[in-house]
């Protein structure tokens, strides 16, 4: 899973270097460009927490069943 994440972040971020975007550049200008950013790295914190929560809600449902 991490490998697969990793991959992933890595062609991303070689696509996103490839392409000039004249609104992104407009956005880095007025500062709003780290609004944006602060809200897709809360949104993508938030997916973590509950990924995690559940796996272990998982984990702990297989052992019960288990015994």
């Amino acid at each position: 899973m991490k490998i697969v994440l990793f991959l992933l972040s890595i062609l991303l971020a070689l696509q996103t270097q490839a392409q000039e975007i004249p609104m992104a550049d407009e956005m880095r200008a007025n500062g709003k460009i780290y609004v944006v950013v602060a809200v897709l790295g809360v949104i993508l914190l938030g997916l973590i927490i509950y990924l995690i929560s559940l796996d272990r809600k998982i984990k702990k449902l297989e052992e019960e069943t288990e015994k």
